[in-house]
């Protein structure tokens, strides 16, 4: 087992450095250098297109589970347009139906596109069926997390502002106020290019861990063309 955690700390080393790095980068983009407006307690208020955060470990975990190479990158890469695809038009089919204070537009517009995904898998190998899952899930994720835009009228997207975010009346519960409240078809926009980010620190991650990689010793092989031993 040491022999073995020895063998990972490049990866893990390579890991931690470029989580580091794009968390940093992530969510001081988020909520300091693309934003619209001081909230008044150090943050501002995230423009619609941010990075959810979260997504990016989704892509980078699965990058590493189906190899961790180029492969790897399409086939995340594809399933996540496939997945954030699918999530808009969940979005879409709810807010055509609209069906508050139920959640049956909800729950069958996820067994229908999920249906759609499994069939979608016999398009080929390069069709990764929980791909598409876990991206479409990842969408779903952070639509309900920033308000379920689409779902209710006046539901999040809609006052999304710092004069609205300073009234009780319109201001959401969650973290910092309801702060990011976001219009659904952005949420689509934002997880898709946030798992594509996911993608490239996996590839980082792994290019990193091959240079941190000690190379094993060679030995030199004798020379056939030499001198004939004397007898």
């Amino acid at each position: 087992m040491a022999e073995r955690m020895k063998g990972l700390l490049p990866l893990a080393i390579a890991v931690a450095v470029v989580a580091f790095i794009y968390v940093e980068l992530a969510l001081n983009f988020t909520f300091h250098w693309a934003t619209d407006g001081d909230l008044g307690n150090g943050l501002s208020l995230p423009k619609n297109f941010h990075f959810a955060a979260p997504a990016a470990f989704v892509a980078w975990a699965l990058f590493f589970v189906l190899g961790g190479d180029g492969t790897a990158a399409r086939r995340v890469s594809i399933g996540s347009v496939f997945g954030c695809s699918a999530a808009l038009a969940l979005f879409v089919f709810v807010t055509v139906t609209k069906g508050l204070p139920d959640f049956w537009t909800i729950s069958l517009g996820v067994a229908v596109l999920a249906g759609i995904l499994v069939i979608l898998g016999g398009l080929g190998e390069w069709f990764v069926i929980p791909v598409t899952f876990a991206t479409f899930a990842s969408c779903l994720f952070w639509w309900i997390a920033t308000g379920l835009d689409g779902w209710a009228d006046l539901g999040g997207g809609v006052g999304n502002s710092v004069q609205a975010l300073g009234k009780p009346a319109t201001a959401g519960a969650g973290a910092f106020g309801g702060v990011i409240s976001t219009p659904y078809g952005w949420v689509a926009v934002n997880v898709f290019v946030t798992l594509m980010v996911g993608v490239l620190c996996g590839l980082a991650s792994a290019r990193l861990a091959a240079v941190l990689t000690p190379k094993p010793a060679t030995t030199r092989a004798p020379d056939p063309g030499g001198a004939a031993p004397a007898h």
